[in-house]
């Protein structure tokens, strides 16, 4: 029991408690908006059930969080030919009929099983981190040759390609950013990012010819030509916009009249609802605390004792970062609507504890950054 206890000090001293403390106040302020949209009975798809899956999944959220931190991430990735496959063949059932489309949505990214709704693409991105970070190091060495890159492109191809095929376009921009991240952490030959530069204007041609449906095409329209979309498209983010600018300085509090309705204001447009109830001084808080945890991630990647546990970091820091990026872009109408959640913020179960999952193996790199100090002692070479 004295060990235990002792164990139990020195993962307390090595946890990166200022990375869930920030994470733990992102979700503070979730639960505080979607109880204030509830309880305002503002009429939008959220209620009180809402409030309360998002509080269960943030406290479970954490406990997993401290589950993980005491494991060693090596001995969590080496179990990839568990969690790969599953996450895999979660994407795959929502093409069929277990598969479930949101009112709204233009995506079936859903499964509907005993009532819940569970977001597959979710666990896969995770399932994406740990086994792209395995692969590259693994072959880190021989990385630039051709053959091991094509193989780094295949592994990224397909859970991007599976997300596409969805419909969920957000998502697969978000698979793309963490390869590039990981893949540019590598020590990338610089004949492949040359190459890359040049594809992705052939790339974007045809995935506006071939890809993009009009609807998709026209999101991307209004942007560069505001006011002259028939179909009102623009609509969520002037709305979204007018919301953010409503509160002022210091916000209309969480409790009134007067407020300005956005459609998927509990979720995608959160940040709407953060800026108006909370002023310019809630949003840059919001603004301030995300900006917090993606540096915090970033620099956890620097005290990983392995490429395995840097990778891990980087992976996660630009799966945060993409996310923030283009929820709060939707938000201020710098970029399309693309349906991509806040992190930890926008209501929604599987996110939340996914966001969690990631912070949680985050966290384990700097659990077990040095041998003396892995709670769970791996006598394996690493």
């Amino acid at each position: 029991m004295k060990q235990f206890f002792a164990t139990l000090r020195k993962y307390i001293r090595m946890s990166d408690k200022a990375l869930i403390t920030a994470a733990l106040a992102c979700s503070v302020i979730s639960c505080i908006m979607l109880y204030s949209i509830a309880a305002n009975d503002l009429p939008l798809k959220c209620d009180m059930s809402t409030f309360r899956t998002q509080l269960a999944a943030s406290l479970l959220g954490l406990v997993i969080v401290v589950v993980l931190s005491i494991i060693d991430y090596n001995r969590i990735v080496r179990l990839w030919w568990i969690y790969a496959p599953a996450a895999i063949g979660l994407v795959l059932l929502t093409f069929t009929g277990l598969g479930y489309r949101r009112s709204g949505a233009d995506d079936q990214a859903w499964l509907e099983i005993g009532g819940f709704y569970l977001q597959p693409s979710e666990l896969l991105k995770l399932a994406f981190i740990l086994t792209f970070a395995f692969h590259l190091s693994r072959v880190e060495e021989h990385m630039n040759d051709l053959p091991q890159m094509l193989l780094l492109c295949l592994h990224a191809a397909v859970p991007l390609g599976l997300v596409a095929m969805q419909g969920d376009y957000g998502t697969a921009i978000v698979f793309g950013v963490i390869f590039m991240a990981q893949l540019m952490s590598a020590r990338i030959a610089l004949r492949y990012i040359i190459a890359a530069v040049i594809a992705i204007p052939t790339a974007c041609i045809a995935a506006w010819n071939f890809l993009l449906s009009d609807m998709h095409k026209n999101r991307i329209l209004v942007l560069i030509h505001p006011g002259t979309d028939p179909e009102n498209l623009e609509y969520q983010q002037d709305m979204g916009l007018s919301a953010l600018a409503s509160g002022g300085i210091f916000g209309k509090g969480l409790s009134g009249e007067s407020y300005v309705t956005v459609p998927e204001m509990h979720n995608d447009f959160i940040y709407a609802y953060v800026g108006q109830s909370w002023g310019i001084i809630g949003s840059l808080l919001v603004l301030l605390l995300l900006t917090y945890i993606c540096l915090k991630v970033l620099t956890d990647s620097v005290g990983s004792k392995n490429l395995q546990g840097r990778y891990i970091c980087i992976g996660t820091f630009a799966m945060i970062f993409a996310h923030c990026l283009m929820n709060i872009g939707m938000v201020l109408k710098v970029m399309p609507v693309i349906g991509i959640p806040l992190p930890f913020l926008s209501a929604g179960g599987t996110a939340v504890v996914c966001m969690y999952t990631a912070v949680g193996i985050v966290n384990s790199t700097r659990c077990h950054n040095e041998r003396k100090y892995r709670i769970f002692y791996d006598a394996e070479p690493d």
